[in-house]
């Protein structure tokens, strides 16, 4: 994720190493559907997984460490990460490794956020900050979903493996919705504090 702090600094440049990151983490997505609902190579989409993680946490350190903020990373990242959760979590469902309680529930928080976008907007505020619990929350599903991946059987791996991955998915999920009731609260707290666009000066 980026730092709100130092958008200020951004650029339309596209061609950026974090911006390569964020594209390489769009196709990996599409490359662990195919290998988690077509040939069932379990330790192949968890390598893809992984590394979506890692690259996740590289683009915002190389925006900071290279100073190569750009509006368009500012659409990527968040992008890539919404659909991450999206696909992994549906592709998880199907393949019965996840009950579809849980597909449904991450989404429905997505779609919370971004029905405040337009409310914000009328403000003349693009987006919030980000906050420390949504950072947590996107922290532990990075960790669970990979281990969730390997659950499939009865070995002791896949064992150890349900219970480390489903411990990460329900502190994730309660992170995720709580960072999401904060969001909401500080989108009515906006609302109520600043007039809306235009108003200013009638």
């Amino acid at each position: 994720m980026h730092d709100s702090a130092t958008r200020e600094t951004r650029t339309d440049r596209v061609w950026t190493i974090p911006n390569a990151l964020s594209v390489l983490r769009l196709i990996g997505i599409g490359v662990f559907a195919w290998l988690l609902l077509g040939p069932h190579q379990d330790g192949a989409a968890f390598a893809v997984l992984v590394a979506a993680g890692v690259t996740d946490y590289l683009d915002g350190y190389l925006a900071r460490r290279l100073g190569q903020y750009s509006r368009i990373g500012e659409l990527l990242d968040p992008l890539a990460d919404r659909l991450y959760i999206l696909v992994v979590v549906v592709g998880l469902a199907l393949r019965d490794l996840m009950p579809w309680w849980v597909a449904v529930l991450l989404p429905l928080r997505d779609l919370l956020i971004w029905g405040l976008v337009p409310l914000l907007r009328t403000r003349g505020v693009r987006a919030l900050p980000v906050h420390f619990l949504g950072k947590a929350a996107t922290f532990n599903l990075l960790y669970a979903f990979p281990l969730l991946v390997l659950t499939d059987g009865d070995s002791t791996l896949a064992m150890l493996c349900r219970v480390l991955g489903w411990a990460f998915t329900l502190w994730g999920i309660a992170l995720y919705w709580w960072a999401g009731i904060l969001y909401a609260l500080q989108t009515r707290q906006l609302l109520r504090s600043m007039p809306p666009v235009g108003a200013v000066g009638r």
